[in-house]
């Protein structure tokens, strides 16, 4: 199966995912330390699914006042790796098709930027439950396409946690390979237009 990129941002909890560094008064720059950060992502057609990871190659938040108010990450489409197919030879080679000008065109598009512009709190918003809307930009392929997904960011006793689950549709980044709404009789090899990115993010914040 041809699949498509989903993610999620993968922190280790014992340790720092951001740095702080310096700025204006009130506002603080904190980057996402690559090394404990990842993403995974999630494809589907009609016969079945397959996941792999992605490298982050660079993030960072601004918070003003202790809140998030703009964020930016690069994502390494070169580092695409699919991890529930067993068979090299047969890992290898959907690695290798997503990385391709059929998916994503990995070596004229290394890069997928995300521009965060907007944190919109949520009001009452119950315990481990989505607690800001985020609204931003992705670029894929030289597309930018606007983004709004809901997340769960903890920024309380110098510790930042953040979670979310954002879905995007492919076909809006000229990703067309196997969608139905450009290609006839495809039968049960149709892949879902939509993929599903799942962010975790967990760090201090010194």
């Amino acid at each position: 199966m041809r699949s498509v990129l989903i993610v999620a941002l993968m922190g280790i909890f014992a340790l720092p995912l951001f740095a702080e560094t310096t700025g204006v008064q009130g506002v603080k720059i904190v980057r996402i330390n690559t090394h404990q950060s990842g993403l995974d992502w999630l494809g589907k057609k009609i016969l079945g699914q397959h996941n792999g990871t992605v490298r982050l190659k660079s993030g960072q938040v601004e918070l003003k006042d202790g809140k998030p108010v703009t964020g930016r990450f690069e994502v390494d489409m070169q580092s695409i790796l699919v991890s529930d197919i067993e068979d090299p030879k047969d890992n290898q080679k959907l690695s290798g098709h997503l990385k391709s000008d059929d998916f994503f065109g990995a070596s004229l598009f290394p890069v997928t930027v995300v521009d965060l512009t907007k944190f919109e709190p949520i009001v009452e918003a119950a315990p481990d439950e989505p607690n800001y809307t985020v609204t931003g930009n992705v670029s894929i392929k030289g597309i930018s396409q606007p983004v709004t997904f809901p997340a769960t960011i903890d920024l309380s006793d110098g510790t930042a946690t953040a979670k979310a689950v954002v879905t995007l549709d492919r076909t809006k980044f000229n990703v067309r390979y196997g969608s139905k709404k450009f290609f006839d009789n495809l039968g049960d090899k149709v892949i879902s237009d939509n993929f599903d990115v799942t962010v975790n993010l967990v760090g201090e914040i010194s």
